[in-house]
This record gives structure tokens, C-alpha cells and sequence, in this order.
């Protein structure tokens, strides 16, 4: 599926589409984009994406404390090293929110090249879409710093993408150490090819 990763986590891979099907798989070319928390960070090399939808169809977006005003976006978590992704996704998700969720669907694999990479990637972001099925809506892991969660309606995640991609601008921010506009056009890429997987 991407031949750039360790065999055992093309393996897994493998066996994720078996079980929850085939992901959109595409590269995205982030360009001249400097390096920013995720992508620097050294204790992971890449994420887990949790679009979970609620019983009544909406999908679960949240806000952290420093974030730019009115850039809510998909819930995402890292992968540490050794960590299968399915582990990663269900601790994630349960730290992240709170609640009892089923996986559903393997919605999108899209590895992150940018320009003075190459065609190595940089980072992977795996989207999986989960039904809500229990427990109650709220951060376990205060280190997440999420301030709000905002419930969004499937054909409104491109208009998250619109949005976050004009977020910020070249403005550095020490707790992403980068700027947010490269992480915008980052965190859009992901609501865009769900929003893709979803309508396909």
C-alpha cells in the first residue's frame, strides 16, 4: 500500500483494508512547508485521524486552547514508535473523547512529501471513520489541551478545509514551532480527502 514503510507496518495495513476496506491512498505535496509540531516531532511518524460520527450523523471536531479563532478540525493522534496503528487508534480515541466507539470504516492513507524531502515522506496520517456507541463526550488526557468539541455535518468538511488553509498566514507560534499557515494547509489536506473516502 505504501512501500516507504516497515514491512510489518505494511502488514498491518494490509490487514486494516482487509478488515475495515480499502483507504484512499494519496500523497500529498505540502511544498516548501518548514518543518512544525507534528512533523518534527521525533516520538512518532505519524498519526492516527478518528472521525467519529455521533448517532445523530454528525462528525466530532475540536478546538485545542491555542489554536487560531474558529479552527476546529478532525480529532488526530500520534502513532509512538512499536505502537500497532488499530492500538493507537482506540487509545486515541478514548483519550481524546471520552467515548466508547466501533471502527467502521479505513477511510484515507496519505503520506506527507514536501520539497526538500523529496519523494521520502515526512509523516502519514491514517483516517478512520467510528460510530459513537457509548460514554460521555469529554477529554481524559488534559495534555491534549482541547478547549471545545464542535459537531459538523459530513459535507461541511470542505469547508473546514477552505477555512483552515487560510489560517494564520506566515505567523510563527511557539507551540507548534512553525507557522500556521503550513500547518493549516497540513490539518486541510486530511478533511479533504475524508470528506473524498466519504462521498466515494
Amino acid at each position: 500500500m505504501i512501500p516507504t514503510l516497515p514491512q510489518d507496518t505494511q502488514d498491518e495495513l494490509a490487514q486494516l483494508a482487509e478488515r475495515f476496506g480499502q483507504p484512499l491512498v494519496r500523497t500529498v505535496d505540502l511544498g516548501m512547508t518548514r518543518q512544525f509540531d507534528p512533523l518534527n516531532r521525533r516520538d512518532r511518524y505519524g498519526e492516527v485521524c478518528m472521525v467519529v460520527r455521533r448517532p445523530n450523523g454528525r462528525l466530532l471536531t475540536m478546538k485545542k486552547t491555542f489554536y487560531p479563532q474558529g479552527s476546529y478540525r478532525l480529532l488526530t493522534g500520534g502513532i509512538n514508535h512499536g505502537e500497532s496503528i488499530f492500538d493507537a487508534l482506540l487509545r486515541e480515541a478514548h483519550e481524546e473523547t471520552g467515548l466508547e466507539v466501533t471502527v467502521r470504516r479505513f477511510l484515507v492513507a496519505a503520506p506527507y512529501v514536501t520539497t526538500s524531502t523529496g519523494e521520502k515522506p515526512v509523516f502519514y496520517t491514517f483516517a478512520f471513520l467510528l460510530d459513537e456507541t457509548g460514554g460521555t463526550l469529554g477529554t481524559i488526557d488534559e495534555d491534549e489541551k482541547i478547549e471545545t468539541f464542535l459537531e459538523i455535518e459530513p459535507e461541511q468538511l470542505l469547508e473546514r478545509a477552505e477555512f483552515l488553509e487560510q489560517v494564520g498566514g506566515p505567523v510563527y507560534s511557539k507551540e507548534i514551532d512553525g507557522s500556521w499557515g503550513d500547518w493549516g494547509r497540513f490539518r486541510a489536506a486530511i478533511h479533504r480527502l475524508v470528506w473524498e473516502a466519504l462521498a466515494g
